[in-house]
């Protein structure tokens, strides 16, 4: 089960990577306008997964504060976002490799921020939700792109896993 995760990492990473790519090619007023998405704008989109994001790395490590909003704008300007966004991944990477098969196993305690309440859950199972929430708000943001520009990279898991074992992905900063 490690390397199923670790391989969602990676990939994680990669498609953030391509996410990133193509959105930085877009004018801002595209960007940031209001497209009717959950987050609003692309731009809304891209916060809202690296706040979740760290929600979650709050809950699985203790680390760092959370926010206490889902659309809460971390990062005002692209290029800061990008910079977060790529040590996050990387964080990310990194998290998942220090764990051990016992890790997986153990259960995590943690508060919801919307309607809050304390959560018991195993960690593994917690993991999978983690990368698949990921991968809805990409495809959310895939979406905003193509409706943009009619066209947007592939995100699919199967074009990563021919790429080889890490995608092309950096896993330093």
């Amino acid at each position: 089960m490690k390397a199923h995760f670790e391989m969602f990492s990676r990939y994680n990473a990669w498609a953030n990577e391509r996410l990133y790519g193509a959105a930085a090619l877009l004018p801002d007023g595209d960007y940031r306008a209001d497209r009717g998405a959950f987050f609003k704008s692309l731009h809304g989109t891209l916060n809202h997964l690296l706040v979740a994001d760290r929600i979650w790395m709050h809950r699985f490590t203790g680390a760092e504060p959370i926010a206490t909003r889902l659309d809460v704008i971390l990062y005002q300007d692209f290029t800061s976002l990008r910079a977060a966004r790529r040590n996050e991944d990387v964080r990310i990477v990194r998290y998942i490799g220090s764990l051990s098969a016992t890790d997986l196993e153990r259960r995590i305690r943690y508060r919801t921020v919307t309607n809050p309440q304390d959560i018991e859950q195993p960690l593994a199972p917690a993991l999978a939700h983690f990368f698949n929430h990921q991968t809805h708000h990409r495809g959310q943001a895939h979406g905003l792109l193509t409706a943009l520009t009619g066209d947007a990279p592939s995100f699919d898991l199967i074009v990563f896993q021919r790429q080889g074992s890490h995608g092309g992905v950096q896993t330093r900063v």
